[in-house]
């Protein structure tokens, strides 16, 4: 049986007027990676607000951890804001040093030292935190989420900011928290992000939940109608061909969008009655591709 860490059902916040979050249903298993994703602005932060009791839902039910009530301080989540909040003043080692005391952790030095060299950041423990680059600081912020090491971590825009050497490094932590059993989520805008990492994406938009479930089969599902083909030779595809709604030529190959996934064997034989076919491929589309196309949908209704 799912066990499921964050369950969220009718969910709705609103700022005055603004509906931030609408009637949103969620259920996070435990161990998993759960991507947010969506545009700035379509309420993947809320979200993650109302998860940590930071906003209370105007409607709805929440329960994390097991619990349907808690205060916004709890020893077993770590949470890492879009706001950087680190005191500048404080070494890197003081400042995790309290971090962790505050998620009470009575002796955290050996860990603060793994995980600063796990990040890389271990020549800068005794600096101040003002001295840091942004890209370090971000280190140290997940570290500070990460070091009392809680059963869930919600990483708010993690990868923002950090150089594509970090950005890897990164992603190799969030894989590792997992395989210990952690629980993960993380908002972002960058659906390549999130298609490199995520077990599951919830894919909010206007507030509204778009899509939710398995990367997988979301991936599968909407790349049904989707094919790439080659003619022999590289040849034009035959003019009157019946069910594409779409044909994007790509360097001899031509991608595809069909009209609808049943046409696909229909114009397998047209192809094969036509010519030569020398390559015929279903499709999986990325979640860029995906997004792109239910936000499209969702603008003109």
């Amino acid at each position: 049986m799912t066990s499921y860490v964050v369950e969220l059902a009718g969910v709705t916040k609103r700022f005055g007027e603004q509906v931030a979050v609408d009637r949103l249903d969620l259920q996070v298993p435990e161990g998993s990676i759960h991507g947010f994703i969506g545009p700035n602005g379509s309420g993947k932060t809320t979200t993650l607000r109302v998860i940590l009791r930071i906003h209370q839902p105007d409607a709805g039910c929440v329960r994390v951890l097991g619990k349907d009530r808690s205060e916004a301080a709890n020893d077993q989540l770590g949470y890492l804001p879009e706001e950087r909040g680190l005191y500048k003043r404080m070494t890197v080692r003081q400042v995790l040093r309290y971090f962790a005391q505050l998620k009470g952790v009575r002796r955290p030095d050996p860990q603060i030292s793994w995980w600063l060299d796990r990040m890389g950041a271990r020549e800068f423990e005794h600096k101040r935190v003002e001295q840091l680059s942004k890209g370090m600081a971000q280190k140290v912020q997940f570290i500070a989420a990460v070091a009392a090491q809680p059963r869930l971590v919600i990483l708010d825009e993690p990868f923002s900011g950090l150089d594509p050497v970090s950005q890897s490094a990164m992603r190799d932590v969030v894989l590792e928290l997992r395989q210990t059993g952690t629980t993960v989520i993380f908002s972002t805008h960058d659906m390549e992000v999130a298609q490199g990492l995520c077990d599951r994406v919830l894919m909010i938009h206007r507030g509204r939940k778009v899509l939710d479930g398995p990367l997988d089969s979301i991936r599968q599902q909407y790349g049904s109608n989707l094919l790439r083909v080659r003619m022999d030779g590289g040849a034009a595809l035959p003019a009157d061909l019946r069910g594409i709604a779409e044909c994007v030529a790509t360097g001899g190959f031509f991608d595809l969008r069909l009209a609808d996934h049943s046409c696909r064997p229909e114009l397998l034989q047209q192809l094969a009655a036509r010519g030569n076919l020398e390559h015929f491929e279903v499709v999986r589309p990325s979640l860029r591709d995906i997004f792109v196309r239910i936000a499209g949908t969702e603008q003109t209704t």
